[in-house]
C-alpha cells in the first residue's frame, strides 16, 4: 500500500495495488508541468487508486488531446496523469508518494530526444528517443 498527497495536505490518496517500474519521462510537456528536468512516474491500476480526501481541491489540465494532468488546485502539486484511451491506468507522480517505495531507481527513460541539454543521465537504465517500445 502507498500513501501520498499534495504539498498543502488538501489532497490525500492511497494505492492498494501492485507496483510497476519507475519511468522517467524527459518530454518537454512533463518538464514544464513539473518544473524539473524529468518526471518520475509509475503506471498503476486505476481501480486500486483511492482518493481519501480533497476531491474538491483537484484540478485537471488537458495538456494534449486525451491526456489529463491532475494536480492540487490549492498548492499546485502534480499528483497523476491519465489518458482517455487507457481508463484503467493512472500515472502516479512519485514525488507525491510518502510511503517508502520497495523499488530501486529508474527502470526506463523515455523521450530522451527532448531531454534538457543541461541534464546528464548517469544510470544504466534503457533510454528511448520517444515512447518506450
Amino acid at each position: 500500500m502507498l500513501d501520498g498527497g499534495c504539498l498543502c495536505g488538501a489532497v490525500r490518496y492511497r494505492y492498494h495495488g501492485a507496483l510497476s517500474d519507475v519511468m522517467a519521462c524527459h518530454c518537454l510537456e512533463c518538464r514544464k508541468a513539473q518544473g524539473t528536468p524529468f518526471v518520475t512516474n509509475m503506471a498503476i491500476d486505476a481501480t486500486q487508486f483511492e482518493l481519501v480526501s480533497g476531491a474538491d481541491a483537484l484540478k485537471s489540465y488537458e495538456s494534449s488531446a486525451g491526456k489529463h494532468r491532475v494536480f492540487c488546485g490549492n498548492c499546485g502539486s502534480p499528483l497523476y496523469s491519465r489518458l482517455d484511451s487507457l481508463p484503467d491506468v493512472v500515472r502516479l507522480r512519485l514525488g507525491s508518494v510518502e510511503t517508502p517505495l520497495p523499488v530501486q531507481g529508474i527502470a526506463t527513460h523515455i523521450f530522451v530526444e527532448d531531454k534538457a541539454n543541461w541534464w546528464h543521465i548517469n544510470d544504466t537504465a534503457p533510454q528511448y528517443a520517444r515512447w518506450k517500445v
